[in-house]
């Protein structure tokens, strides 16, 4: 079986070729290496991971080179986990969320059509629940108050998955990750600047004060999951799907369903650095939330998502790979 990463230098689409290609799969992945971090990062991850890949410089929000890139290739199911990530940047940089979320999700869409893909598992965010109150989050909740553009743009990619899904049958699953983590994680994401900046002894910037919680999950984990979603298409058949759709569209969680304190975060990393940080208390950012938690039962009974990696192993194991790569 033939499968297209999409974002495969990325943080999770490494990782996941790598499962992949251990497993026996050919992996075709893409990636446009643009400068949103040190594209040299991306490249040392598919060194490290999955060095066996081939890997096409291919940007999918232009549809003619989507096209043109992959002409050779047979496809037997895609998983699109390629995106302009971050909330914040998304406040300042709103076009580069609209070219890649959405532009490029529908040309991914356009793709699997045109190909008759048999599945394609895409990777959707925590971020969609917004300011929900109601915990844990559930893929039966409402989430119509997005309150960043990026959001917004992967509520959207729900939104049109589910019209393709309708109109043309096509199988495509949504996950919907919390607040992934582990060794090549992105650099703009805590565990990454935290410790950067608890080495260096320079103050971290704690958002609301510190009154945060966010249900952390490990990579091993979350690669567990998408891995079992592409291999459970939704069933044509008209019952309802987790997620709410009749047609052959699931949508589910994928987090360690257990919110941890910021504080005791910033307490791990400080036990594995050995250095104490300089906590800089700061006001809620803006598109930010206090508080993320997964509810996984649909994820567990459908897919046997069961995370297995604590918040106490798996920072360590964090801290550990980031002084090895970096060198401190």
């Amino acid at each position: 079986m033939t499968i297209l990463v999409t974002g495969a230098a990325g943080f999770i689409g490494a990782h996941v070729a790598r499962a992949l290609i251990a497993r026996g799969d050919d992996v075709v992945g893409i990636d446009d290496f643009n400068d949103y971090y040190d594209p040299t990062l991306k490249r040392d991850r598919l060194a490290a991971l999955a060095p066996e890949m081939r890997v096409l410089p291919v940007d999918f929000a232009d549809a003619a080179a989507l096209a043109h890139g992959l002409s050779g290739e047979s496809i037997d199911r895609i998983v699109h986990l390629g995106a302009q990530a971050g909330v914040r940047h998304s406040i300042d940089n709103p076009a580069a969320y609209g070219r890649s979320n959405l532009i490029g999700h529908l040309n991914i869409l356009e793709f699997a059509r045109d190909r008759a893909v048999a599945h394609s598992v895409y990777a959707s965010s925590s971020s969609v629940y917004g300011g929900n109150r109601t915990i844990p989050f559930s893929v039966r909740d409402r989430v119509d108050h997005p309150v960043s553009l990026y959001a917004a743009t992967k509520k959207s990619g729900e939104l049109m998955s589910e019209s393709y899904a309708s109109l043309y049958r096509l199988p495509l699953t949504g996950l919907r990750f919390f607040t992934v983590y582990g060794p090549w994680g992105r650099p703009d994401m805590a565990p990454w600047l935290f410790t950067d900046a608890i080495l260096a002894e320079r103050p971290i910037a704690v958002f609301n004060h510190g009154r945060m919680q966010r249900d952390f999950t490990y990579i091993d984990d979350i690669v567990a999951g998408v891995i079992a979603a592409l291999d459970t298409p939704p069933g044509d058949d008209g019952t309802a799907k987790p997620g709410g759709s009749l047609a052959p569209h699931a949508i589910y969680n994928l987090g360690n369903h257990r919110p941890e304190p910021l504080g005791r975060f910033i307490d791990l990393i400080e036990t594995a650095c050995g250095i104490a940080a300089v906590r800089d208390l700061k006001p809620m950012q803006p598109g930010d939330v206090p508080i993320t938690c997964a509810d996984i039962s649909e994820s567990t009974r459908d897919l046997g998502f069961a995370p297995t990696v604590p918040l106490d192993e798996g920072i360590p194991r964090f801290v550990d790979w980031f002084r090895d790569y970096t060198g401190r």
